[in-house]
Order: structure tokens, then sequence, then C-alpha cells
């Protein structure tokens, strides 16, 4: 219910069906319909200078004579390539997945298949979002969908470093991009955090689901080697806005708050490397 309309960027705002509609937008250099800019509209041409062309005039440009005799060879523009492509095709299939479908078990199967998709190569992920801290591990934010119905984060752990026992409130999936992970079970006994045994290593390419019906605790870490190991998660909200728990040595269970490193984010949707933003 409220007024509202895309902020058109100036390639936009030419292509707009309305735009040609009022013709709004008049070639700028006569017989080169692509060179384009806004023009009168339906106001009838007026007689003036010959140049105006984006005004309904038809002569020639200012320097036109000049440019006619000189040898002028266009310059081909080059489109970079697009280093985030593997991100991009994920964030895509997920939108298109959360849009049509609330059902977990469709969500995470359909949901491994596009992160196994991310997993083959590394090349993708920006050195920014898999940098080790040296004090505890790291989270870095690559994705959060606008309506907060899915997330894609970077976990970066080193030697020694991993999570508090914790739970999930939302369905998620994590898949390993670089290094290995231990995966440690948790249940609750009288309010108090215990083992269960139950451990399983992650390597890379490999993919997990946690859902909150499985009513799992588990704690994940480093395994193996100095190299830093980096794994993706994607949980079923922003995981910054969604309750979570963790346990202490006491047994208390206490809020899990999820904190972000990153001040800079992909900008998904065009071809600059970063955007600052506020997370």
């Amino acid at each position: 219910g409220i007024p509202c309309a895309p902020i058109n960027g100036y390639a936009e705002a030419l292509q707009d069906p309305q735009a040609a509609h009022l013709q709004l937008v008049q070639p700028t250099v006569p017989g080169q319909a692509r060179r384009r800019g806004a023009g009168g509209g339906h106001a009838p041409a007026r007689a003036g200078p010959a140049h105006r062309a984006g005004a309904g005039g038809t002569g020639d440009i200012i320097g036109g004579s000049t440019m006619s005799g000189l040898q002028i060879r266009p310059i081909q523009p080059t489109q970079p390539a697009d280093a985030i492509a593997p991100l991009r095709e994920l964030v895509t299939g997920l939108t298109a997945l959360v849009a049509a479908t609330q059902d977990e078990t469709r969500l995470l199967t359909e949901g491994r298949r596009l992160l196994a998709g991310l997993l083959v190569q590394d090349a993708w992920l920006p050195a920014a979002f898999a940098t080790l801290r040296p004090d505890r591990y790291a989270q870095y934010l690559l994705h959060c969908d606008p309506l907060e119905r899915f997330s894609v984060v970077s976990f970066v752990w080193g030697p020694g470093q991993g999570t508090p026992v914790h739970d999930h409130t939302v369905w998620g999936l994590v898949g390993i991009l670089r290094g290995a992970e231990r995966c440690e079970e948790f249940t609750l006994q009288a309010g108090q955090p215990q083992a269960t045994g139950g451990q399983h290593l992650m390597q890379r390419g490999d993919i997990e689901a946690v859902s909150p019906r499985l009513g799992d605790w588990h704690r994940v870490s480093h395994a193996g080697g100095d190299a830093a190991t980096v794994s993706i998660h994607v949980y079923g909200a922003n995981i910054g806005a969604v309750r979570r728990h963790r346990l202490d040595a006491s047994g208390a269970i206490l809020p899990f708050v999820s904190g972000y490193d990153n001040t800079l984010l992909p900008n998904l949707w065009d071809r600059s490397a970063a955007v600052r933003a506020t997370c």
C-alpha cells in the first residue's frame, strides 16, 4: 500500500516505456540512434540553431565538419570478467527457491544442489572475505536477501578456533570451501550440555544440513593443519535477526548473537567489485 517506484539510472531512464511514449528521448547526434538524451517530448520543435538535435533539430552537431575530416577509430568497450559469478548464481537460485516454497525438505534438498555449485572452486571469493583473525573466528556477510528469507555467510577459522555450543532456529546449509571443519554433537541433560560423542569431519566440497526440527546442539571448529579453513553457510533468514542460543560452561542458555566483521559487501547486481555498506 505504499506508493513507490524504482529509482532509475541513466540507462534505465532512457529505456523506460513511458519515456518512449512521451518521446522524451531523442537522438543527440543525427543518424546515430544509439546516442540519445533528453529531448523535448511532445512539444513541437522550435526554430533555432541547427545543432539542437536533442530539441528536435536535424542539423549537424558542433564540430561535425572537423570530425568528418578525421579518421576516428571507435573504441570498443571491454566487459570486465564477472569475478563473483558463482556467488551471483547461488543468490539468484536461492532467491527463486525461497520464493517458490517454504517446505524445509525441498529447501534443504535443492539448496544443497545450489551450494554444491559454489564449492567447485574458490577463486570467486574476494580475499577480504577470507581474512583470518588471530583472536577468534571471523564471519563475513556475503549476501542478505532484502526480504530476510536467507543469508549467505563465509566463516574463516584458524587453528584452535571454534564456536561455542549452540543451536539453530532456522534451516541452514554448511559447505566447506577450503580446509576442513570438525562438528561435535551435544544434547541437553538437566540443562547441562553433554557431548554425545558424535562428531564428524567435513572436508572441502562436503555439505551438511542443519534444521531446528532436529533440535541439534553442536560446536564447530577448525580441523587439521596450519592453513585457514573457510566454510560457506546459507541460513533461512538473516542470522543477525533470528534468536539463537549458546551454552556456557555452567550450562546457562544465553543469546548467541551473530556479528559480522566486514564493512564491504559484494555488489551482486553490477560489475563493480564492492560497495560500502553498514552491516
